[in-house]
């Protein structure tokens, strides 16, 4: 499973916050996902991608 962020973050942070190890804000304040996401995190992968309140989290199986 992959993890991205697409264009529209609106840096509100919590995907970084309740995910630092799949999540991290860059320099502009806009998160990125860490890519390929380790098996034993793919739930909360899912998690961020049904929080986020703007819907731009992006899972690829």
């Amino acid at each position: 499973m992959k993890v991205t962020v697409k264009e529209g973050c609106i840096s509100c942070g919590l995907c970084a916050e309740e995910h630092p190890n799949l999540f991290h804000l860059n320099d502009e304040g806009i998160a990125e996902g860490v890519g390929q996401v380790p098996a034993d995190q793919e739930g909360q992968a899912r998690q961020a991608a049904e929080d986020c309140p703007v819907g731009v989290i992006r899972i690829e199986e």
